[in-house]
């Protein structure tokens, strides 16, 4: 197991905060823009934050813009992803612009830019010992799980390939997940699952599995 090597213990960190501070400084204009564009054509607030669970599963808020609208039923309840998600939104997730809010959560060191992605607190309870594994490292923008499938993978496939990157952490496999990490963003591949507009919850691993 490589976490505890000096690049994840030393060399990545760095890399996170020179790398996130250079770029929140070079794209300030966009983040400007996408904020406007998101307030105009979503409304207001223009970030959406949600705890998430980090190294260790220790829970932080994570920042992204938002890409739905807050459209109710009758009874007041928020329609389902499908029908909150407008093409601007669906632009900005096909974009990943959307994630541009998490520089500044690298920046801080709660993610890392490569990392098993953070996903919500209430599925903690629902890891089994291997898939609590993906904490033992900071979460990332992106993922060996992301640019090997994205949201058309199980989720068993997700966490299985989370726990290869704790294992297998190192400059080379880091690089090499930024530049198929490009080629996704390009290629707009993955972004939905083929059941939802974004992702089913997921609901534990069947017992025969864990």
């Amino acid at each position: 197991m490589r976490k505890n090597g000096i690049y994840n213990r030393f060399i990545k960190r760095l890399f996170d905060i020179v790398l996130s501070l250079l770029f929140i400084i070079l794209f300030c204009w966009l983040y400007l823009i996408v904020a406007i564009l998101v307030r105009v054509k979503l409304g207001s607030p223009v970030l959406f934050k949600q705890p998430r669970p980090g190294k260790d599963e220790k829970i932080f808020d994570m920042y992204k813009f938002r890409t739905m609208t807050d459209g109710r039923d009758a009874s007041g309840n928020l329609l389902p992803d499908a029908q909150r998600m407008t093409s601007f939104g669906s632009f900005l997730r096909k974009t990943s612009l959307d994630e541009l809010p998490e520089m500044f959560t690298i920046l801080k060191g709660d993610m890392s830019f490569v990392g098993p992605r953070p996903l919500l607190v209430k599925y903690l309870p629902l890891y089994n010992e291997e898939q609590h594994r993906r904490h033992e490292v900071r979460p990332g923008l992106t993922g060996w799980a992301q640019v090997n499938g994205r949201n058309l993978l199980s989720w068993e496939d997700k966490f299985e390939k989370d726990v290869y990157y704790v294992d297998h952490i190192s400059f080379l496999l880091d690089l090499k997940i930024v530049f198929k990490t490009v080629a996704v963003v390009f290629n707009h591949s993955g972004i939905s699952s083929e059941t939802d507009a974004t992702m089913e919850a997921f609901t534990g691993t069947k017992s025969k599995e864990r």
